[in-house]
């Protein structure tokens, strides 16, 4: 278990939605932190907005300037 300390205007948020959902504080973020993605989880089991963007091409948004250089867009 690790102890994290938060601004007391975060902790007090986290507090009145684990209170809203009848819930602890360390319940409320263990969930939310079951939402997120994890590099232990199988590949389908990532939320369904991870790789959206992902390149077909194989080229990366670090290609950018390669590709306006080329004439991309025009």
């Amino acid at each position: 278990m690790s102890t994290v300390e938060l601004p007391p205007q975060v902790a007090d948020r986290f507090k009145a939605e684990a209170a809203r959902r009848g819930v602890s504080v360390a319940d409320l973020l263990g969930a939310l932190a079951d939402d997120l993605p994890n590099a232990d989880r199988p590949t389908g089991a990532r939320p369904g907005f991870v790789a959206l963007g992902a390149s077909a091409s194989g080229r990366a948004a670090r290609d950018a300037d390669d590709m306006l250089a080329e004439g991309f867009g025009r």
